[in-house]
């Protein structure tokens, strides 16, 4: 298996369909598709049992929150590589994966990465996140980008699964964290010239948008030593000020 994409769910029964059909609107026997449903109380279990038949697997039991969840699909995925496609994101456009799988059968990276397009709920544009949010996004990434933010979206980023550590399960900046730690053990790493997903704004972190800034600094402390951190905060708030669109 090359790839496993992963959606973590919790009660999504209002996003997640959108997710399941853009997963498998270009079907591949290399890629194998996991949801892992944290004991949802709405009709998610409905959702997906319509559509279990283009679903590899899928469970649905009690889970310590977002990180366990993600880190219970890492641990059942049997692909070369890791994707996450949360419940309300989807991939760009039906090329998407084609254009992904071309790109891992001919250079084998160890971390793939694009931008990705912001999108509201009702499935109209925000922009891409390197246009409409302060971060930037370099063309040859490494993890010392990271130390003013998390330079790529989550739903952006596709990580060889040897390399990928298991996410901090109480932390809301967990997945700027397993980014930085899939870098820092890639020997290479691949832009991708074309857009991996859109990405549905409002996720957990904006909504509990203080304690995620907490948790960002201690990432970034523990990365890149505390007085630095310090600094590039003051420049990460400089940086907000100037830019139109609040920092994401």
């Amino acid at each position: 298996m090359l790839l496993s994409i992963v959606t973590i769910t919790y009660n999504a029964e209002r996003f997640l369909e959108r997710t399941i059909r853009s997963v498998i609107a270009s079907p591949s026997a290399d890629v194998e598709y996991l949801i892992i449903d944290g004991a949802s109380t709405d009709n998610t279990l409905t959702i997906i049992r319509l559509y279990e038949h283009s679903i590899t697997t899928w469970t649905s039991e009690p889970d310590r929150g977002l990180y366990d969840a993600m880190n219970k699909g890492m641990h059942r995925a049997r692909g070369r590589y890791v994707w996450f496609m949360n419940a309300g994101d989807e991939l760009h456009d039906a090329q998407t994966l084609p254009n992904l799988l071309d790109r891992i059968r001919a250079t084998a990276a160890d971390v793939y990465y694009s931008d990705a397009l912001f999108v509201q709920e009702n499935g109209s544009a925000v922009g891409l996140r390197s246009v409409v949010t302060p971060h930037s996004l370099p063309k040859n990434l490494t993890w010392h980008d990271m130390a003013m933010g998390m330079k790529v979206c989550h739903q952006a980023f596709v990580a060889r699964r040897s390399i990928a550590p298991d996410y901090l399960t109480h932390n809301l900046s967990a997945d700027l964290d397993w980014e930085i730690r899939c870098l820092k053990a890639a020997k290479q790493i691949e832009f991708l010239p074309f857009t991996l997903c859109k990405y549905l704004v409002g996720g957990l972190s904006v909504q509990q948008h203080r304690r995620s800034l907490t948790d960002r600094f201690k990432v970034l402390m523990a990365h890149f030593g505390l007085l630095p951190t310090l600094l590039n905060h003051g420049r990460i708030v400089w940086r907000a000020w100037r830019h139109s669109t609040p920092d994401v």
